[in-house]
């Protein structure tokens, strides 16, 4: 049965022949053994790349592709890269369903431009950032104000080699939702340490990963 309906495809031929600029790759990890939604997150990114040719998607198994894994800092599974003319840090664990897969939709047109789309004056403050940056918001299907944290998330991940951000379906990935207090979506975690509820302005994010690089030992660089 198929993931997309009607509309869905309909509304994507639109977007995609209107907005698709490069070459997009999906890159799924799954596994063998029972993952809920492995399955779906598949049949799901396969659809969407079925739609238009700039979208492509690979497949790999998260254990027995551990190096590849490892290369695309993914520590989870379902997981999906979404990556364009270079792997610019944007990633989604858990099925992009609900509300979600309008944030994994806007966030392969940001990517095929490979341009962020942010202010110049947040542009300019990115510039001044010089160590890594670990972005994660967790979400579930049913918030409507979600996608719009996420995508403003992987659009500093676009626009900074120092970030990369994740969406985290929080029903997917419990022990992590419980481990950062997540009671309501979306939640923004900044380097393990800097927690933001609900939906901020694109400056005041800016603020908050600017005020993270300065607080916490460095990271692991992407």
């Amino acid at each position: 049965m198929p993931m997309l309906g009607l509309k869905e495809r309909d509304f994507l031929t639109k977007e995609f022949s209107q907005k698709l600029v490069n070459d997009v790759k999906l890159v799924v990890f799954t596994q063998e053994v029972p993952c809920v939604y492995c399955k779906e997150t598949v049949e799901v990114c396969q659809e969407i790349a079925s739609v238009n040719s700039k979208v492509k998607v690979e497949i790999y198994d998260y254990v027995k592709d551990q190096m590849r894994a490892k290369e695309l800092r993914v520590d989870k599974i379902p997981a999906i890269a979404v990556i364009g003319a270079k792997d610019y840090g944007v990633r989604f664990y858990g099925i992009p369903s609900g509300y979600e897969f309008t944030s994994l939709i806007g966030s392969i047109l940001d990517v095929s431009k490979g341009d962020s789309g942010l202010s110049p004056k947040s542009k300019d403050l990115l510039k001044t950032l010089d160590r890594p940056i670990h972005i994660q918001v967790y979400v579930t299907p049913t918030c409507p104000f979600c996608p719009t944290a996420v995508r403003l998330a992987h659009r500093l991940a676009i626009e900074s080699d120092f970030i990369w951000a994740d969406m985290v379906e929080s029903n997917e990935f419990v022990p992590l939702a419980q481990k950062y207090g997540v009671m309501g979506v979306p939640k923004t975690i900044i380097n393990e340490r800097q927690e933001i509820g609900g939906v901020v302005p694109e400056d005041l994010l800016v603020l908050h990963v600017l005020n993270a690089s300065r607080e916490q030992e460095p990271l692991q660089p992407r």
